[in-house]
């Protein structure tokens, strides 16, 4: 197992999910509540992820951030080195690329109960959700962050670089790690729906 790889995942998984929750909260509220004729545009904007490929949207973004554009020349000079094949970059892309996982159940959530009311069980699928998507991508991670040990080598990719070495029996229990951590995830959110659906009844 490439614990390294492994830690990476888990530190970028959770630091999209605490930045999508601090997004899609209000983002959801103000596409539920809001009144505004372009509300129609900023959700399509927010699922466009969903339909783009995601080597498609890691390319863009790679492009986006390089030094080929006055925008990631910027970048660069505000922090210091650009966000391309950076762990910073992947936080940008892996934001991006799961936005809609966190915001759709947000939005049902919001349109399904009173205003005044916030279903926990929704934010709790919102951030798993979210966690998940992250520790499952590749084309985006691939694309704008490359393949650098300790810096933005995850275990989507460890598992590519193990299947295209024939070492099935290491991709095993990579794929194995990767499974469990979904299932224990997915678990908790139907633990927590049943138990609020219980204490309702």
């Amino acid at each position: 197992m490439d614990w390294q790889a492994l830690a990476l995942s888990l530190r970028l998984a959770t630091v999209t999910t605490a930045i999508l929750l601090t997004v899609a909260v209000p983002l959801a509220a103000l596409l539920v509540l809001g009144r505004s004729r372009w509300l129609a545009a900023v959700e399509a904007l927010a699922a466009l992820p969903l339909v783009l490929p995601p080597t498609v949207l890691g390319f863009f973004l790679l492009v986006l951030l390089g030094p080929r554009t006055a925008f990631g020349r910027a970048i660069t000079v505000l922090l210091g080195h650009p966000l391309a094949f950076s762990f910073s970059g992947l936080v940008v892309g892996s934001v991006i690329y799961s936005l809609p996982f966190a915001v759709q159940p947000l939005v049902a959530g919001f349109a399904a109960v009173p205003p005044a009311l916030v279903d926990a069980a929704r934010l709790l699928g919102a951030s798993v959700l979210s966690f998940l998507h992250t520790m499952g991508e590749f084309g985006v991670v691939l694309m704008l962050g490359g393949d650098i040990p300790g810096a933005t080598r995850t275990l989507s990719i460890v598992l590519y670089n193990q299947v295209e070495n024939f070492d099935y029996a290491a991709a095993n229990r990579t794929a194995a790690t990767l499974l469990g951590l979904s299932v224990v995830a997915l678990a908790a959110i139907y633990v927590s729906g049943r138990s609020r659906g219980g204490r309702h009844a």
